[in-house]
């Protein structure tokens, strides 16, 4: 049987992380195996290392605050992820810019909390939530150089409801996030989708 393994870089609380550990992690789609091979975080308090460790996964945690800068800190994602064999690498939830030394030498995708090219950049929620748009969403897209610019796989629209708070809106950005993220996994893993 063919196996495909998935590293999974987060920043916080995991919680995509931990849709993909259910959904995902070492379980079988169109023949194919998937498995998480690698879980990476840059903060060493996120909650989401909690999260790998009921999936009996243990978290590589580099510390982007330890480093001079951004191509150091991305030499070593980029030498951690291809020593795993990882064939994708997945951004959920890791608030990092990543510079050309990881973007030119690694297969990633990315989650974004907006209906890109909307609202780029990390205050995506509040930033939509404000506007006069009459619908939020989320987007997956392969990672490129340009910041939340790469080539969409993914996106997932919903409407504003009447007097909807900034914490509902929030929510169900999430509870897209933890769809849309599995299924574009398994969509490229099985080459649903051109790569």
């Amino acid at each position: 049987m063919l196996t495909k393994k998935i590293a999974v870089l987060f920043s916080g609380s995991g919680s995509n992380l931990e849709a993909i550990l259910k959904k995902v992690h070492n379980q079988i789609f169109n023949g194919v195996k998937i498995e998480v091979c690698l879980c990476i975080c840059n903060k060493p308090g996120a909650f989401g290392i909690e999260r790998a460790k009921k999936f009996g996964l243990e978290t590589t945690i580099i510390e982007s605050a330890k480093f001079k800068n951004r191509e150091e800190f991305d030499a070593v994602l980029v030498e951690q992820i291809l020593k795993s064999g990882a064939d994708l690498t997945v951004l959920a939830g890791f608030m990092r810019i990543l510079t050309p030394v990881f973007t030119t030498q690694v297969k990633a995708i990315n989650l974004h909390p907006s209906i890109l090219p909307l609202f780029k950049g990390a205050h995506a929620i509040k930033e939509s939530f404000e506007s006069d748009m009459m619908i939020g969403g989320v987007s997956v897209h392969y990672v490129s150089e340009e910041l939340d610019g790469g080539k969409l796989i993914a996106q997932r629209a919903f409407e504003r409801e009447d007097g909807m708070s900034l914490d509902e809106w929030e929510a169900k950005i999430h509870a897209i996030e933890h769809e849309i993220l599995p299924e574009s996994i398994i969509k490229i893993l099985t080459k649903e989708v051109n790569v």
